[in-house]
């Protein structure tokens, strides 16, 4: 197994990214901290902020939107459970974001991926040549050591095709209707 004992930091792994940073969800629900006010909001209000130039999105969008112009494609696919859970109702909320920055975003009903063979965690795949896995408690917090990067030739070409498989099938955001 290949992987290192420290990886680097997310946002380095985006930053020297070339051609691909893609994203596989898979949870029907998270309680990180940096979303546990916006989202205490959103359950209480209704509303979410989307606002790409707000303290909350302003990070990640400048941080996408520096991979995009450099050609970098950054797509985003969310496996979820129909009825879906009130977290996947507030990130569907808050996706219009993720789009405007640049990303492609899919959302894929988990009994149609009910036949494919899917990574045991959620991940980003950099370059199809590094796989960052994402750890999760589950309560949806990230565990004790939440990043793992990996780089074994086969691991990193099995995720790379379960994520082809989950982004064939999966619906575009702008046409994906919760239900």
């Amino acid at each position: 197994m290949q992987q290192s004992a420290a990886p680097p930091r997310f946002d380095q792994l985006f930053a020297v990214a070339q051609r691909s940073a893609v994203h596989l969800e898979m949870r029907d629900g998270y309680a990180v901290a940096d979303e546990a006010e916006d989202y205490l909001r959103w359950q209480e209000t209704g509303e979410r902020d989307a606002d790409p130039d707000s303290p909350y999105w302003a990070p990640w969008v400048d941080m996408v939107r520096r991979a995009t112009a450099r050609g970098v494609a950054v797509r985003r696919a969310r496996i979820i459970s129909e009825p879906v859970s009130d977290y996947i109702r507030y990130e569907h909320a808050g996706t219009s974001v993720n789009v405007a920055a640049g990303e492609e975003v899919r959302w894929l009903p988990r009994r149609q991926a009910a036949d494919l063979m899917l990574p045991g965690a959620d991940l980003w795949i950099f370059d199809d040549e590094q796989v960052l896995l994402n750890h999760f408690t589950g309560s949806g917090e990230w565990a004790a050591s939440p990043l793992e990067l990996r780089t074994e030739p086969d691991l990193v070409k099995a995720c790379v095709g379960a994520f082809a498989a989950v982004w064939e099938r999966a619906v575009p955001h702008a046409q994906y209707e919760i239900r």
